[in-house]
């Protein structure tokens, strides 16, 4: 079934993914899981990836499959860069929340070496944030990234910063357990002391993102700035017993975004 549905309440709070929703890091980023992966073996990770047998999609079980035979990404993963290092260690380690934990403490560590840069997704990206803001909605973001990046890139991003739009920031390293937990989600709600409901919309690109804002009892809205067609978003959100989660709606840009929220607010 084609997910064509719409938020089951108009939003009050608005939270965002950072990397590959708000801003663009593809490059700091890939070269931090180039660097991780090939290290797996002496961080004691090979006997935990998952098996290819118990992947969620035929695509997954290729991703591990190569990855356990050269200790890197394919080449057209890398050429494509449209999957986050959140969703990459997803589909390596599943539910293997110890061995998340090291490989995202080993990205971390390379990362710190290689980040700096952080541009604009969309390059109207900060007015559209700030039409949000001016219909009375609180901001916040969120990443899986540790909160000495986070404090960085968004001073930095535009050159003059996006700190301003936010009402609260909730990073990987605030919680015990990083998406798809719902940890960073209700650690951002407990900020703006606000309680998890439908009226709070999560917006982000990744399965990951969708299947974090489910699990914390929020709408998921789902980012498709990759431009994947409707087959893809179908086959990733397949809706069975196993993977039931989906999103509420999907969004191509901010534009899109903000014409759903106004679509929603003029009838609240």
């Amino acid at each position: 079934m084609s997910i064509l549905q719409l938020p089951h309440a108009p939003p009050r709070i608005l939270l965002f993914d950072w990397h590959a929703t708000l801003v663009d890091t593809l490059d700091a980023m890939y070269h931090a899981v180039d660097d991780v992966l090939p290290r797996l073996a002496e961080l004691g990770l090979v006997e935990r990836l998952l098996r290819p047998e118990d992947s969620k999609t035929v695509e997954d079980a290729k991703l591990v499959k190569y990855v356990r035979e050269h200790a890197r990404l394919h080449p057209k993963i890398r050429a494509e860069r449209k999957i986050s290092r959140t969703d990459i260690f997803e589909v390596l380690f599943g539910p293997d929340q110890e061995a998340k934990k090291i490989i995202h403490a080993a990205f971390d560590a390379s990362y710190a070496k290689v980040f700096g840069e952080v541009h604009p997704l969309e390059p109207d990206a900060r007015t559209h944030l700030q039409a949000m803001r001016d219909r009375d909605l609180q901001l916040g973001v969120l990443s899986n990234r540790s909160r000495q990046f986070m404090a960085h890139e968004i001073f930095a991003v535009d050159g003059t910063g996006w700190v301003d739009l936010f009402d609260c920031m909730a990073c990987g390293d605030d919680v015990a357990h990083r998406k798809p937990e719902p940890d960073l989600i209700l650690k951002a709600l407990a900020d703006l002391d606000a309680e998890p409901n439908l009226g709070c919309w999560y917006i982000g690109d990744s399965t990951t993102d969708v299947i974090s804002a489910a699990r914390a009892g929020v709408t998921p809205i789902f980012y498709n700035g990759a431009g994947w067609d409707q087959d893809w978003i179908d086959h990733i959100f397949p809706q069975t017993v196993r993977h039931p989660y989906a999103p509420h709606a999907v969004v191509r840009d901010l534009p899109e975004l903000l014409a759903l929220v106004e679509q929603f607010l003029a009838v609240s």
